[in-house]
């Protein structure tokens, strides 16, 4: 069989995919897995009582902000890292956003707040269980991406795994802001970022075991 005829045979059964297809069955993942976290922060780590007050404060929107618009970045890259033809990552660059406008508005925190107040400011009362709640709640969310990663092939598994890690740590993050009693931005981003790095690094390494193809 000469190589012309191979392809020709090999190409004659594949069915068309969708143009949107990766981007639908990610989201479905996330989806999934975040319906999981978002019932385990009601059910397991509470909603805080005060909730309809806290939202009408600034300080909740910005928490809020900081989390989806780095959620919306990871899975950008995700999506992008899924195709087998995909090597560099793309839409990285707008998970810094995010981490910069928030740094501006802690460092102009800490300036109007008097130096006594600078270690409640960033520990808070919760500082330890903060990063390890929002572990905890990525994981449904971190398995819903990996479901979604079975009818792709990866070319950079490591990278799509720590790009699924942190988007599944920024969007549990996002749902714990039901919970969080803390509005400090050096708080947020000290202990938010805690919490979403170690669920991009634990994404790196389930990476190359899960999603190698």
């Amino acid at each position: 069989m000469i190589t012309e005829e191979l392809i020709r045979v090999l190409a004659s059964d594949v069915r068309a995919v969708p143009r949107h297809a990766v981007g639908q069955r990610i989201t479905l993942g996330m989806v999934a897995g975040a319906s999981i976290s978002l019932l385990l922060v009601g059910g397991v780590v509470g909603i805080r009582p005060d909730l309809d007050v806290a939202m009408r404060d600034f300080s909740f929107w910005v928490r809020c902000a900081y989390a989806v618009t780095l959620g919306l970045g990871a899975i950008l890259t995700t999506a992008s890292l899924a195709r087998p033809e995909s090597m560099r990552p793309r839409g990285l660059w707008l998970v810094g956003v995010p981490v910069l406008l928030l740094m501006g508005i802690g460092i102009a925190e800490m300036a109007y707040a008097s130096p006594h107040e600078w270690q409640a400011l960033w520990l808070g009362r919760a500082w330890r269980a903060c990063p390890w709640l929002i572990l905890l709640l990525s994981v449904p969310i971190f398995a819903g991406l990996l479901w979604s990663f079975h009818q792709f092939a990866p070319a950079r598994p490591r990278a799509a795994g720590a790009a699924a890690g942190l988007a599944a740590g920024a969007w549990s993050a996002a749902l714990y802001c039901l919970h969080c009693p803390e509005v400090s931005a050096v708080y947020v981003l000290t202990w938010f970022s805690l919490g979403i790095g170690l669920a991009a690094a634990i994404g790196a390494m389930l990476g190359r075991p899960l999603l190698r193809w």
